[in-house]
């Protein structure tokens, strides 16, 4: 399910960076008043980006499994949670990507909010309708969760700041479970950053200045609390064939500096619209670690 909802958040940002390396600045800024022209093509991209992402999914992701009548399944126990912090980072994302889009062309905050922010929620509902179909997963009412939590992060927080000053960001490094089960886990490092959740980490990176309003405080800088987990060769804890021994589960807590790409100033509308397809990623910097079983752990440099 991990390679699934990446790629589809992966759709999302590739389409905005091909759009933002256009070359025209002028026409990346924001229009203060309704451009007609705009905002159709921004619902235009959006129609044709869901329906090819769907057909797509559709095609190449479920066409081989069996299908069956609508079912709900019971997921909240598998991963340690990695795979819903991937949810809430998603609907969160796309979501401001609709926001943002619908900004763009000059539609009002009010609408931008009713149509924009919710694109993420409505998209993923849709795949997560597909699961329900499927023979081989089902819908998970802790997905659905997820997906209305990260887009109520970015909706309330404009309604309440008219800013975001706590965005979900995402880090990885490879890890040594991998090789154990290839099949799950990935083989390749592109195949490992979608399904291997021993190596990711989703952190909530929250703006110091915004928070304090201290002038001695870089705009930039940030404070971000990470969760991990590690240990896991299969969703839910079971044995696995061929290991003798599963590796101890342990979730994994994180405090580390960071940076908000979108506080940096600039007068350029590309570099803008690079800072904020960026802002998704934590950048590596030192860290502190909490384990499950209390053992803390200095990170020079964290990924």
């Amino acid at each position: 399910m991990a390679a699934k909802r990446y790629t589809i958040l992966l759709i999302f940002l590739t389409a905005a960076t091909a759009f933002s390396q256009s070359g025209f600045d002028r026409f990346l800024s924001p229009s203060d008043s309704l451009n007609t022209r705009k905002r159709n093509l921004v619902v235009g991209a959006e129609a044709v980006l869901g329906t090819a992402a769907l057909v797509g999914l559709s095609q190449l992701w479920y066409k081989d499994y069996p299908q069956s009548k609508f079912h709900f399944i019971n997921d909240n126990n598998e991963w340690l949670q990695m795979d819903k912090a991937g949810h809430v980072f998603s609907s969160y994302h796309i979501g401001k990507a609709g926001f943002n889009a619908l900004r763009w062309s000059g539609v009002d905050k009010r609408n931008s909010l009713i149509y924009g922010s919710t694109l993420g929620l409505a998209f993923l509902t849709v795949v997560e309708v597909f699961d329900g179909f499927s023979a081989q997963w089902g819908a998970s009412s802790g997905d659905l969760l997820a997906n209305v939590t990260g887009t109520a992060l970015f909706a309330g927080q404009e309604l309440l700041w008219h800013e975001q000053r706590i965005t979900p960001k995402f880090s990885f490094h490879q890890t040594q479970y991998a090789k154990i089960r290839p099949d799950v886990l990935g083989q390749s490092f592109s195949e490992q950053l979608l399904k291997d959740y021993n190596g990711q980490t989703y952190w909530l990176s929250a703006n110091v200045y915004a928070f304090t309003k201290c002038d001695a405080v870089p705009k930039w800088l940030n404070l971000a609390f990470g969760y991990g987990a590690d240990g896991m060769v299969s969703g839910d804890g079971s044995a696995v064939s061929g290991i003798t021994q599963n590796p101890e589960r342990l979730r994994q807590f994180y405090i580390s500096l960071d940076v908000d790409l979108e506080k940096i100033e600039t007068n350029s509308h590309f570099l803008k619209t690079l800072f904020s397809l960026f802002n998704t990623i934590k950048i590596p910097a030192p860290t502190v670690e909490v384990n499950g079983s209390g053992r803390i752990r200095m990170h020079p440099i964290y990924f």
